[in-house]
């Protein structure tokens, strides 16, 4: 199967940083689309997380409505509040990230490392 998915938002607030207990570092924000339908308009809010070196790209250059598309997959999370209370979220784990600029119309892309399991693939698999 296949998880992929790619969103245009519009941060509404700035990013929250912070790090594990290992020093990798996660950021969490949420992103504003729009949808239109005939004279009406709603906004829906996405969360989204960012792991590694791409969460602290993240921290240094985005800021409230900074504007950016973000490519990776849906992530479901299961947690117990303070309260005891099961919490649900369903949310998309950033692969790549696109910084729109539009002043200049250009893109810059930040995409995350691979992981050390990744790296250790041989180059001369036969396909």
């Amino acid at each position: 199967m296949y998880n992929h998915t790619g969103i245009e938002v519009r941060l509404g607030k700035d990013p929250v940083v912070r790090y594990t207990q290992g020093g990798t570092a996660v950021a969490n924000f949420s992103g504003a689309t729009n949808f239109k339908y005939k004279d009406k308009e709603r906004t829906d809010w996405t969360p989204i997380v960012a792991w590694g070196k791409l969460a602290e790209i993240v921290s240094q250059y985005l800021t409230k409505g900074s504007h950016v598309i973000v490519g990776g997959r849906l992530q479901s999370r299961t947690w117990k509040d303070g309260d005891g209370v099961t919490r649900y979220v369903n949310e998309v784990r950033a692969g790549d990230i696109s910084f729109l600029d539009p002043k200049s119309g250009k893109t810059v892309t930040a995409q995350e490392t691979a992981t050390e399991a990744e790296a250790d693939i041989p180059d001369d698999i036969p396909f």
